[in-house]
């Protein structure tokens, strides 16, 4: 899951493992708006079923008006969806799309909520975790869904990954987002000049969607991560994973690559990293006929190690990733 600020890419294979798979086996990605750093990136095996569904994908159909005014991201996200869906495909464009012309035909929730800023911490230098309180209790997500991120002023909308669980909001009404540092509109508005209070809009966005159900026969074997970062300090949510490992010893394990660490690597952390990129003498051990195959990172890195994967002999069936910023 990561980062993001665009939509669908092109090229290899593009699905969305279903509630029960990514719940459990993809863990959450470095969200980020339009992240390019080939460094931060994530690998995940994992012995299972996959079940993928799609479901037609629904727009915009409204908002409160407090929050948005007339000419407002709103209006923009009308615009440009329509002219996404209704614009020939061979057309080329040296133009970035936005997010919301790369996701306008995506899976979107009806429900758009207001939400407010109740916690900011630093989760490395460059990635920021916010913490949303969102009182509306039709708002509802499943492990690896994004939000659509409304931001009253700001005209450009983000697309951010969920790094929180359903739990989470269910129990407290709480949503997570971990947003890297980037001069993109929105993620740059999280590193300026969000504050405590601040008022935004979610709405919840999928590539795919879910059949309901489906993820409930989705059948947890074991799991290898690797995760690949430039420094022990960027590779977020260490502390979650090592908890994680304690907790399933045998059921899930992680190696941690690191590729610019001039810094001691903290005692905890030893026994897990390694100095170097994710390489295919790490994957190829792991090659089997019940291995399935998940990668998150930005475009360059999902390319290479999905060429890599080709190359050790993985089927293309075998391997999922998203590519929608």
């Amino acid at each position: 899951m990561a980062p993001g600020s665009g939509g669908s890419g092109t090229g290899g294979r593009e699905e969305a493992a279903p509630d029960g798979a990514r719940g459990r086996d993809f863990l959450s990605r470095d969200a980020a708006a339009g992240t390019s750093d080939s460094e931060d990136c994530l690998v995940i095996m994992a012995r299972a079923t996959i079940y993928v569904g799609y479901t037609v994908p629904q727009l915009l159909r409204g908002a409160q008006s407090r929050i948005f005014p007339s000419d407002s991201a709103l209006g923009v996200l009308r615009r440009s969806a329509f002219c996404y869906c209704t614009g020939s495909s061979t057309i080329k464009s040296k133009r970035k799309m936005d997010h919301l012309e790369r996701t306008a035909n995506n899976f979107r929730q009806e429900v758009i909520a207001q939400a407010k800023v109740c916690g900011i911490t630093n989760e490395s230098e460059t990635v920021k975790r916010l913490r949303l309180a969102i009182a509306n209790k039709d708002f509802t997500f499943k492990a690896g869904q994004w939000v659509d991120f409304f931001i009253p002023g700001v005209s450009v909308v983000g697309g951010f990954s969920i790094c929180s669980s359903p739990s989470l909001l269910k129990r407290e009404g709480i949503l997570e987002l971990a947003v890297k540092y980037t001069v993109h509109p929105p993620a740059h508005w999280i590193h300026t000049e969000c504050t405590l209070d601040s008022e935004v809009a979610l709405r919840v966005g999928d590539l795919h969607g879910y059949q309901e159900g489906k993820g409930n026969r989705h059948k947890l074997g074991t799991v290898k991560l690797y995760y690949s970062a430039k420094t022990t300090s960027e590779l977020l949510f260490k502390k979650n994973i090592l908890g994680l490992m304690k907790a399933f010893p045998g059921k899930i394990t992680c190696c941690f690559h690191v590729t610019q660490q001039r810094s001691q690597i903290c005692e905890e952390l030893q026994p897990h990293v390694t100095e170097g990129r994710i390489s295919e003498k790490d994957l190829e051990k792991h090659v089997s006929n019940d291995t399935s195959w998940y990668i998150c990172g930005p475009p360059p890195m999902i390319e290479s190690i999905s060429k890599l994967l080709a190359n050790i002999g993985v089927p293309r069936n075998c391997v999922f990733f998203e590519k929608w910023w």
